[in-house]
């Protein structure tokens, strides 16, 4: 069996979070999806589960922590600097906030970050191919 990530996140307003990450690409796998949670794949590997509030409390005990915590950030890898540029612009514009981090911008990499609508943080970046397939070193980033 292929292994695979499943990201599972708690959300306010199950429609309104699946018209957020279709938006941004994500697809709807509806074998997976009910009136509680819905699975949207972002590739054949990788599924964000999103659960009502009711529904991840089927699985934990523990509180759902306030939007403004952070707790993690997700990593979507994307082709060009104009994908990261255009999926933070369509997170704005679709209900989520786009740009709740500073920009990163190292050359070989850069990234840009955006809310969902219940304050989960993505972080959209581009590497430079040849750095991430090992043909190119990195070059030295100042901390």
């Amino acid at each position: 069996m292929t292994k695979m990530i499943f990201v599972n996140l708690p959300v306010r307003n199950l429609g309104k979070s699946m018209a957020f990450y279709e938006a941004l690409g994500f697809v709807n796998e509806p074998r997976f999806t009910d009136e509680t949670a819905a699975a949207m794949q972002w590739s054949e590997t990788i599924v964000v589960m999103i659960l009502t509030h009711e529904k991840w409390r089927t699985f934990t005990d523990r509180p759902i922590p306030d939007a403004g915590s952070s707790e993690m950030m997700l990593c979507l890898n994307l082709d060009s600097r104009d994908a990261v540029d255009a999926i933070t612009r369509t997170a704005g514009a679709n209900g989520g906030a786009a740009d709740v981090n500073p920009a990163q911008d190292h050359g070989f990499m850069m990234s840009r970050s955006f809310a969902d609508p219940d304050g989960h943080v993505w972080e959209a970046m581009w590497m430079d191919p040849a750095v991430a397939d090992g043909e190119a070193e990195v070059p030295h980033v100042a901390a």
